[in-house]
């Protein structure tokens, strides 16, 4: 080998992996960075890593980062779910005065600063649109989760106007819906970001929520964000059958679980589950 061809790697892999032309090796790391957005099979250069999976990680930092720290533009969202049909969407935010404050006190992040402009409804369901810990999420996925959401649920129970709070935890949830006076809140929250996805967002379902509810007391559906995490219809599906199964149960949390795979295998040509 020369000096010049000395380092090279061959063009079907990714620069550092150092695989070698027939190694079954190289196949193996491509195969699976295909089904996965976690970081495997980096390479090395020496004893490091190759500088461009350092420059990957390092963008990946920085957009997670950004994730946490973009304000949600309120107006822009307000719109997009108002044409969705539920009616005015009401706007709450926490008692943290900044996002400063926001991530150095999650308690603050768990109780409302004002709720007067929540009316009360009575409703079977409320939406809580909450920016959490990534407010990219709920920008990008909110309104049509929440479209989904209401297509799905729509024709069976009466739901109350949504709610968009800002500077919101999970808990922030149980006093909006007690204002709203619901019988099950549904809260869409961005998730914490990762340095492989950033603007996923999770859904939050309490069965007759209240102030004090513990986690324990909710069922929570993660990692939404099509095309690579769960999509939208699929979400909607699986929080349909945890209403529905709460309903009945009359609680949601440890107790209700997610049947909704195996309710649709046995709905279907006559298929049972042993």
């Amino acid at each position: 080998m020369n000096i010049e061809q000395r380092g090279r790697e061959p063009q079907d892999h990714e620069p550092g992996d150092r695989v070698q032309p027939g190694d079954p090796t190289g196949d193996f790391w491509e195969q699976l960075r295909r089904s996965t957005q976690s970081r495997i099979g980096l390479g090395r250069t020496g004893d490091s890593l190759p500088t461009n999976r350092v420059l990957e990680l390092r963008s990946a930092h920085a957009a997670a980062r950004d994730a946490v720290h973009l304000p949600l533009e309120v107006d822009g969202l307000a719109e997009r779910i108002e044409a969705i049909g539920l009616g005015h969407a009401a706007r709450v935010t926490s008692r943290a005065s900044s996002r400063a404050e926001y991530l150095r006190r999650p308690d603050l992040g768990r109780l409302p600063a004002d709720l007067a402009d929540v009316p009360h409804s009575g409703a079977d369901l409320g939406f809580v649109l909450g920016d959490g810990l990534s407010p990219l999420a709920l920008s990008e996925h909110g309104a049509p989760l929440l479209a989904a959401l209401v297509a799905e649920l729509s024709e069976h129970y009466s739901i109350a106007p949504p709610v968009i709070a800002t500077q919101a935890r999970v808990a922030l949830g149980d006093h909006i819906a007690e204002a709203m006076g619901v019988q099950t809140v549904i809260v869409l929250i961005g998730e914490r970001p990762g340095l492989s996805v950033a603007d996923s967002l999770g859904i939050y379902l309490t069965h007759r929520p209240r102030p004090g509810r513990a986690d324990a007391d909710r069922n929570c559906i993660s990692n939404i964000h099509p095309p690579e995490g769960l999509g939208y219809t699929e979400a909607a599906r699986v929080v349909a059958g945890l209403v529905s199964g709460a309903r009945r149960l009359g609680r949601s949390g440890v107790d209700l679980k997610d049947t909704s795979r195996s309710d649709a295998l046995t709905s279907g040509g006559g298929l049972t589950i042993e």
